[in-house]
């Protein structure tokens, strides 16, 4: 290159190290807090304009309550919201949880047997596009256990997801590598073992996040659906008792409950996610900018 040789060339190169790499990005720092900043100002001037609006115009608190009088109503109620909560959570995480050994359990056997992923996923597809409001009061008239009744209905709001995002991701992998470990004479089980569940892993964290948030919509419904007939004890129920006795602050403490709740079990996966595939997918690797 011009007469210079490669030892030369490297003295003339600055040595980059990753520190001195972080120490080039300070804007990533900024950003990191402007993405939690932003909606949380946002957030505040919302509720700002909304506590305004109550007590300029003197809105009675049994049509619209003030955000302050939410707030105390979720901390004077915490003794009836909380256990309730419990119930809701109980009912979804159970829901959950044999979402995903069924999803992940047919999904593998549909990567087994075309046939079977033929004969059995327009079912499920059934499933997914029967809006559950409809099926729930006849799942409560066929089901004597109404806790049954409810993980049954939360079960099946969260099992598509599930099962269609590790299909996708077990079929996903690549061609050449199935093609590799077909050559070296791998058998279906270390096929699936080694190269179909790593590679379906995103996938999987992806529908897991999805049906984490579609579980507790589930649960919500289904107990609205047993609160009409009058049992239950979840937060639903909490927000149609509260409706029929005119607690409007209360059913407010309540939705805003679920919505946390909601939220904070999509960080959690979120979290889950990250930390399983930061050290080997593309997808959480952080990239230098």
């Amino acid at each position: 290159m011009n007469g210079v040789s490669t030892p030369a060339l490297r003295e003339r190169l600055p040595l980059v190290t990753p520190g001195a790499t972080a120490e080039r990005r300070p804007g990533r720092g900024r950003e990191r807090v402007a993405r939690i900043l932003a909606p949380v100002l946002i957030g505040l001037v919302a509720l700002a304009i909304w506590e305004s609006l109550v007590r300029i115009n003197e809105i009675p608190h049994y049509i619209l309550p003030a955000p302050s009088l939410v707030l105390q109503t979720l901390v004077e109620d915490w003794p009836t919201l909380f256990p309730s909560l419990l119930v809701t959570l109980q009912i979804t995480f159970m829901a959950l949880a044999v979402a995903v050994i069924g999803g992940v359990g047919l999904a593998i056997l549909f990567t087994m047997s075309k046939w079977v992923e033929l004969s059995l996923f327009p079912f499920a597809v059934i499933l997914q596009v029967t809006p559950i409001i409809s099926i729930a009061p006849l799942i409560l008239i066929y089901v004597s256990n109404v806790n049954l009744a409810l993980l049954i209905c939360a079960w099946i709001v969260a099992f598509f997801p599930i099962l269609s995002n590790t299909t996708l991701g077990l079929n996903s992998a690549d061609h050449n590598l199935r093609d590799l470990f077909q050559l070296y004479g791998a058998s279906r089980w270390q096929t699936l073992l080694h190269l179909r569940l790593p590679a379906a892993m995103p996938y999987f964290l992806g529908g897991l996040k999805i049906a984490g948030g579609l579980a507790l919509i589930g649960a919500i419904v289904a107990e609205f659906a047993a609160g009409t007939a009058g049992t239950g004890s979840g937060l639903a129920y909490r927000i149609l008792e509260a409706g029929y006795r005119l607690n409007i602050p209360r059913m407010f403490a309540a939705v805003i409950l679920i919505s946390f709740t909601g939220i904070l079990i999509f960080m959690a996966f979120t979290l889950l996610s990250h930390l399983l595939l930061r050290n080997w997918h593309e997808s959480a690797i952080a990239r230098e900018r």
